[in-house]
This record gives C-alpha cells, sequence and structure tokens, in this order.
C-alpha cells in the first residue's frame, strides 16, 4: 500500500532539496514534480515555505534552480 502519491512526494523532495540547498538536485525533481501533477503555483508556495523554515539563503537558491528549469519548459510566468 503506497501511503505518499506521487504529487505529495515531489513536494516533500523538493522541500527538503531547498533546506539541504541542492539546487542542481532541485532541476531535476521540479521537472518530476510537474510530471507528477504539481503546479507552478504548488512549486513556488512549497520553495516558499520551506525558505521560511530552511533560511532565505536556500530558499533564493531554490528559487533560482527552479525559474531556470520552468523557463526551459516553457512554464515561466
Amino acid at each position: 500500500e503506497k501511503t505518499l502519491d506521487p504529487k505529495t512526494r515531489s513536494m516533500i523532495t523538493l522541500a527538503a532539496l531547498t533546506a539541504l540547498t541542492k539546487p542542481n538536485q532541485i532541476k531535476v525533481h521540479v521537472r518530476g514534480a510537474i510530471a507528477n501533477g504539481v503546479s507552478v503555483d504548488e512549486i513556488r508556495a512549497v520553495l516558499m515555505h520551506s525558505a521560511i523554515y530552511a533560511g532565505v539563503p536556500a530558499g533564493v537558491e531554490a528559487f533560482n534552480a527552479a525559474r531556470e528549469v520552468l523557463a526551459d519548459m516553457g512554464l515561466d510566468k
């Protein structure tokens, strides 16, 4: 039995990678999150919420990495 659906796992992964300041991994997992049904707005919300707890520098790294990938995918606003 699965306890976490892929969308929820993707959001948790992005939060953990933000806290660990792993922008290269965030880039990979943003693509996976989109594929798992996470919206661009949800990705932004996860990164913002994570930045509050992980610190602004980690949040800035995460946003920069995510922005690069979303622009590459044509999903930037």
